[in-house]
C-alpha cells in the first residue's frame, strides 16, 4: 500500500472522503516520516505537534459529518519560517531572535491556508534572515539535500524544498526574493512556482518587498497549483497585493504557444549538462505542439544591479542590529551588509532603473513570446563545504544564481521543473517564465513535462 505522505492533495482529499483515510493517520504518518529523516536532513525549525495533531482531529470529524471546510481540509502543509504564524515565534534563522517571541497574527497566506482547512506540520529552515541561496543558519546549522546529504540543499526555502521533496507534507510554502523558492526546487528536485507580484498578499512588508513573493512547492504540478489557488487573494496590509484574480486551468497542453528557449539569458552560464536538459525539455514542449525558437531576451547583463538592490535590502536588517547582536550572525551577511555601506544614493537608484529596464525588456519579450525556457540554475547542488560553486570565480552566492533573480525584477511568474539528473545523480531543473498575471502558463508547460517524464523521488524518499 502506498504511503500516504506520498499521495497527491487530489489523492488525499479522495480518501479523506470515502473514509479510506483521516486527517489523523496522514498527519501521524508525516510526523514519523519527519521523526525518521529529520535528524539527517534538519529541515524544520519548528514542530507543533500537538497543535497540528489537533487540527487533523478536527478535519478528521468535519469529514465525518460530510461538510468539509475547504479544499485542503486535513491536508499536511509545511510553512517556511518567514510565514507568521499567530502563537509561533518566527526565528528567520538568527541567534538575535527570541522563541519566546511569539506572533500575533497570521500572515494573509496564512490565514487562508487555515481558512481552506491545511494542517500545518511546522515551520522550515531558512538562511539568516533569508538573505542567499543556501539554507545554513547560526541558529539552525546546516539543511541536507535529500538527494544527496553532503550537497547543499539551496535557498533560501531550502528547508521546505528538502522536506517535501522527501515526502513531509503534500506541499510547502516557500518565499522567493531571488530564486529563493526555484534554487532549492532545482537542486532538490521538486516543483516551485514563484508567482506573478501581487498574487500572494505580503506581511509583513521585507526590506527587499518589491522582490520578494510568496509561493508553492510541492511534488507534482497539481498540488502546486493547488497549493497556489488557496493562497491567493488581496489583504489591506499588503499595498502592492492584486485582486483577486481567475485561476485558469492548467492542463490545457502546449499546442500553438510561442516558446522562445535560451541556455543563457544572454548573460549567465550554464554547464553543458544543464543546457542539454534544456534543449531536451525544448524539444518535449515542441513534440506538444508549442513553437519554439532558440533566442536571448535582451536585457543585458543586470548582476551588480541586483547585488546593489539586494544588499541595501538585506542591510537594514544587520546595521539595525547593535555590535553585540552582530556578532551572533552569518558572518557572510554581515559582509554584504558592509558592503552595502559603501553603495551610493545615486548607485542604487542607477539600480532601480536597470531594473526597471530589465523589466520593460522582459515584459516587451514575453508579450511576443507565450512563455521562456532556460536553466533554474545553471548547475546542481554542490558540496555543503561551501558557500560558493566556484570560489575561484565568484564572490557573493549572486554569482551562481544568475537564471532566476531577472523574474523577481519583473516580477513575472516563473517555475523550476526538474528534468533529469546530472551525472551525479542529483536533480537538473529546468526554469519557464510567462508574462504577468500568466501564471497557468507557467503551469500548463510543467505539466507537459510532467506527463513526459513524472517528478522523480530522492532515495531518501523511496
Amino acid at each position: 500500500m502506498t504511503d500516504s505522505s506520498l499521495l497527491t492533495i487530489e489523492a488525499l482529499v479522495r480518501r479523506f472522503r470515502d473514509r479510506s483515510l483521516s486527517p489523523v493517520e496522514a498527519t501521524a504518518a508525516a510526523y514519523a516520516r519527519i521523526d525518521r529523516l529529520e535528524p539527517e536532513l534538519n529541515a524544520f525549525v519548528h514542530l507543533p505537534r500537538d497543535e497540528a495533531m489537533a487540527a487533523a482531529r478536527a478535519a478528521e470529524r468535519r469529514w465525518a459529518e460530510g461538510r468539509p471546510q475547504g479544499p485542503l481540509d486535513g491536508v499536511p502543509v509545511t510553512l517556511k519560517d518567514q510565514c507568521l504564524v499567530t502563537g509561533w515565534p518566527s526565528r528567520r534563522g538568527s541567534k538575535t531572535s527570541s522563541p519566546t517571541d511569539v506572533t500575533l497574527e497570521d500572515a494573509p497566506l496564512v490565514g487562508r491556508l487555515r481558512a481552506a482547512g491545511a494542517v500545518f506540520l511546522g515551520k522550515t529552515t531558512t538562511p539568516e534572515n533569508g538573505w542567499k541561496g543556501l539554507s545554513d543558519s547560526p541558529l539552525t546549522g546546516l539543511t541536507r539535500n535529500p538527494w544527496h546529504l553532503e550537497r547543499q540543499a539551496g535557498g533560501s526555502s531550502g528547508g521546505a524544498a528538502s522536506s517535501v521533496a522527501a515526502g513531509i507534507g503534500a506541499a510547502a510554502v516557500g518565499s522567493d526574493g531571488a530564486g529563493s523558492i526555484r534554487i532549492p526546487a532545482s537542486f532538490c528536485g521538486v516543483v516551485g512556482l514563484k508567482p506573478t507580484f501581487g498574487r500572494v498578499a505580503m506581511h509583513p512588508m521585507a526590506g527587499n518587498a518589491p522582490f520578494i513573493h510568496f509561493g508553492p512547492m510541492a511534488r507534482s504540478v497539481g498540488d502546486t497549483a493547488r497549493l497556489f489557488a488557496a493562497m491567493t487573494g488581496p489583504d489591506p496590509r499588503d499595498p502592492f497585493a492584486l485582486p483577486d484574480l481567475p485561476h485558469e486551468p492548467f492542463d490545457g497542453g502546449v499546442a500553438g504557444l510561442k516558446i522562445a528557449v535560451s541556455t543563457t539569458l544572454g548573460f549567465a552560464r550554464a554547464r553543458p549538462d544543464v543546457a542539454a536538459a534544456v534543449e531536451e525539455a525544448a524539444r518535449v514542449l515542441e513534440a506538444g505542439g508549442a513553437i519554439v525558437e532558440a533566442v536571448d531576451p535582451a536585457i543585458g547583463d543586470p548582476r551588480q544591479a541586483e547585488l546593489t538592490l539586494w544588499a541595501s535590502g538585506v542591510a537594514r536588517g544587520v546595521l539595525t542590529m547593535s555590535a553585540e547582536k552582530r556578532a551572533l550572525m552569518d558572518p557572510d551577511l554581515v559582509r554584504m551588509a558592509a558592503f552595502a555601506e559603501t553603495i551610493r544614493a545615486v548607485d542604487l537608484k542607477a539600480a532601480e532603473v536597470e531594473r526597471l529596464a530589465v523589466a520593460q525588456s522582459l515584459g516587451r519579450f514575453l508579450d511576443r513570446y507565450d512563455l521562456l525556457l532556460s536553466p533554474a540554475t545553471g548547475i546542481t547542488a554542490f558540496p555543503v563545504d561551501r558557500q560558493l560553486a566556484d570560489p575561484e570565480t565568484e564572490t557573493w552566492w549572486l554569482d551562481w544564481a544568475a537564471f532566476t533573480f531577472p523574474f523577481n525584477m519583473s516580477g513575472q511568474p516563473a517555475a523550476s521543473f526538474p528534468w533529469g539528473e546530472d551525472v551525479a545523480g542529483l536533480p537538473i531543473g529546468v526554469h519557464l517564465a510567462a508574462a504577468r498575471f500568466r501564471d497557468a502558463t507557467v503551469l500548463r508547460a510543467a505539466r507537459v513535462l510532467e506527463e513526459a517524464k513524472p517528478v522523480p523521488l530522492p532515495p531518501l524518499a523511496r
